[in-house]
């Protein structure tokens, strides 16, 4: 049973109790108000899962094109969209995460190809 007054809804304690119980035992969250989803930590992806997988092979995709190219161009995700396809969004994703992988991989490279010698 409900009502309102003066735009204020009341509840009877023992039906919303009852409604949550049939909730909690629905959906499994054994917990009254939860809302039945794993706690992320709002990163979307980055800890794993199938979705991640997808972004790292995309990532590997764009670096070989970075390489090849000498560096970012303008229209890369377009041209990766048309030529593998998904969506350009996730494209721009993964060329903004892979251009950040190839410039920081320019400013220190491990083989020593940037006129230093290794660190043994």
């Amino acid at each position: 049973m409900a009502c309102t007054l003066r735009r204020t809804h009341y509840y009877v304690q023992e039906d919303v109790e009852a409604f949550w119980a049939a909730w909690k035992a629905d959906v499994g969250t054994g917990r009254l108000g939860a809302a039945g989803r794993r706690p992320g930590d709002g990163r979307g992806n980055h800890g794993g899962g199938h979705g991640r997988a997808h972004r790292d092979r995309a990532v590997a995709v764009v670096l070989t094109e970075l390489r090849q190219a000498g560096g970012y161009r303008r229209g890369m995700a377009a041209r990766l969209t048309r030529e593998h396809g998904g969506g350009e969004r996730s494209w721009q994703r993964a060329v903004t995460e892979a251009r950040a992988l190839y410039e920081h991989g320019q400013d220190q490279d491990a083989d020593g190809q940037d006129g230093t010698e290794p660190v043994p």
